[in-house]
């Protein structure tokens, strides 16, 4: 492992919980969010349907990277 994939490792390990926060933070808001719009709501779909939309994003950016679209962000 190079010197600079090593530093980059360190970087990313030192802000992986707050990296993680904020996904759940993104997550929990939109819940809310939804029981404020629809009282009513199904709180299990809301759930499902946000993991959905948060994994189909995650999914399109995981492909970019592997695509080189960060490369030299």
């Amino acid at each position: 492992m190079s010197l600079n994939t090593n530093v980059t490792l360190k970087e990313i390990e030192s802000r992986k919980e707050a990296i993680e926060d904020q996904l759940v933070t993104l997550f929990k808001a939109n819940m809310k969010i939804t029981d404020w719009d629809v009282p009513e709501a199904d709180d299990q779909k809301a759930a499902e349907l946000i993991c959905g939309i948060l994994q189909d994003k995650l999914d399109e950016i995981k492909k970019d990277v592997e695509q080189g679209e960060y490369r030299n962000y």
